[in-house]
């Protein structure tokens, strides 16, 4: 006997545990992906090209770049609101969500965290509004799950800075105003604000990805980029700096993988519905309704983790090893469900009629950037052990 299907986040009933302003701010950006992006996103993956200026600016007024923060054109909401924008923006998909996650918590937010008041009102308004795009200078071709062996250094010229060394792998690096990049000092680990246009900065952009399409991705070369001491971001010296904005970044991650795992799911779920094999839908065999009880089940005990994440990050108590448990759960479970999504679809699976493939494509960057796996499982590992396994 057929019956009325649920949703699949419906069934844990997520929304009770949400206030309205969370809410609005989630259905005002499903609505936009919905209508604005999800009709592009298969020609921009398939052309590796994404109007990344144009997004920047609907995006900002949308009042989604750096929505956390507070003041400077920053629309101030709760973390919650944050990951569910987040998980909307991936659930269009992964290279969107990147897009907003670089400029709001790791560029923006070093700046606002870190930077002088100059430097913030210089910025963060034009970031906000997304008349200007910044990129996070960090991960280098040698260094990426070891920050601290970065080679590019910085070292004082008079009253100026001179950087020189190479960054890989940065998303927005191609088409950003400005650059907040990390690099070796005298005194330790230092960031600076790098406007784009400073001579000696350049950032060709990476091309024949299998991931990530619809994303800019660029290394950057600094070649005797000339800075006054102005451009030092002044209140933080050591990797903590980097760290507490790479952990920005991992909470709207954290949120933003479920929004792939849930567009895929739906997806199947559809599918499942209508496609029919053996006389009656593919949905009503028992093997089809195991794979998605079990799909359902790692969504929603994924949300409710990154629900209660949030709801700590905006108490103010939580702690970076709670997000390492949000960021290694949830992007696990949502490549596992991308993957057994495209199952059901069997060969229909891999086109780009269906979103499944590209998002389990993303997803394998997603699963290794911000932290891989193996890293999340050390910081957990030396939280329960006492030990620290990293060498």
């Amino acid at each position: 006997m057929a019956t009325t299907p649920q949703s699949p986040l419906g069934f844990f009933n997520t929304d009770s545990l949400l206030g309205e302003d969370d809410i609005a701010m989630r259905d005002t950006v499903r609505k936009y992906v919905e209508s604005k992006i999800k009709p592009q996103l298969a020609g921009w993956y398939e052309s590796a090209s994404i109007p990344a200026r144009e997004l920047a600016k609907e995006l900002g007024d949308l009042g989604v770049l750096g929505m956390h923060l507070e003041g400077y054109g920053c629309a101030g909401t709760s973390a919650t609101a944050y990951g569910l924008a987040c998980m909307e923006l991936e659930a269009g998909d992964s290279g969107l969500r990147s897009l907003v996650s670089v400029q709001g918590s790791l560029a923006m937010f070093a700046i606002w965290k870190h930077g002088s008041e100059e430097q913030k009102n210089e910025w963060l308004p034009r970031m906000a509004a997304g008349d200007a795009i910044g990129c996070f200078g960090l991960t280098e071709p040698d260094f990426g799950s070891n920050p601290a062996g970065m080679r590019t250094r910085a070292k004082r010229d008079g009253t100026d800075w001179v950087l020189s060394g190479n960054k890989m792998w940065i998303t927005n690096g191609s088409v950003a105003d400005v650059a907040v990049v990390w690099a070796q000092t005298d005194e330790g680990i230092r960031g600076f604000v790098v406007p784009t246009d400073t001579p000696g900065f350049s950032a060709p952009e990476i091309k024949q990805k299998m991931s990530l399409r619809a994303s800019v991705t660029s290394e950057l070369v600094l070649d005797n980029v000339r800075l006054p001491d102005s451009a030092v971001l002044p209140g933080v010296t050591g990797l903590s700096g980097p760290l507490s904005c790479l952990n920005e970044a991992r909470f709207g991650i954290v949120f933003g993988a479920l929004g792939a795992a849930r567009d895929c799911l739906e997806t199947a779920i559809a599918y499942a519905g209508d496609r029919e094999i053996f006389d009656k839908p593919l949905s009503g065999f028992q093997l089809t309704q195991a794979k998605i009880a079990d799909m359902s089940l790692e969504l929603g005990k994924g949300m409710l983790l990154a629900l209660h994440l949030g709801r700590l990050k905006d108490a103010g108590t939580l702690d970076h090893r709670q997000v390492s448990l949000g960021k290694l759960n949830n992007t696990r479970e949502a490549i596992a469900i991308a993957r057994e999504c495209r199952t059901i679809l069997g060969a229909a699976g891999i086109t780009l009629e269906f979103p499944i493939m590209r998002h389990a494509n993303n997803l394998e960057s997603v699963l290794t950037y911000e932290g891989t796996s193996e890293v999340h499982q050390l910081v957990i590992g030396q939280a329960l052990t006492g030990q620290a396994a990293y060498r």
